[in-house]
């Protein structure tokens, strides 16, 4: 783990700055899952269920949408903003597929023009 350690130099409470151990979430996460105390077994736990849930919503799309959903009202938005929310998620999604249909389809007139 030393290895995914990093110093940055960051500002402190009296003005300095100091080289500081840091890590990304991802090495924070790996770090935690490496601490044998029990204190740390809830976030463990924690870690785990976040990851069991994550796989069910690759297995299972429709989880995601309906757990967003649920974040969206959650956060007090109006079914109006998170509908329309919803419509430009899929107005983007169909707009950077026909990019990438037209993007493939050019690169393919191109291949067949150099043969």
């Amino acid at each position: 783990m030393y290895e995914k350690i990093v110093q940055l130099k960051l500002l402190s409470p009296d003005g300095k700055y100091y080289a500081t151990d840091v890590l990304s979430t991802k090495g924070v996460l790996r770090l935690v899952q490496s601490i044998p105390s029990p204190k740390a077994e809830p976030f463990k736990m924690w870690l785990a269920q976040v990851g069991s849930e994550r796989l069910d919503e690759i297995a299972d799309p429709e989880k995601g949408i309906n757990r967003s959903l649920a974040y969206y009202r959650a956060k007090g938005y109006s079914e109006e903003w998170i509908n329309q929310r919803l419509k430009a998620i899929e107005t983007r999604k169909k707009l950077t597929d026909e990019w990438e249909r037209s993007r493939n389809k050019r690169r393919k007139r191109l291949c067949d023009s150099d043969q």
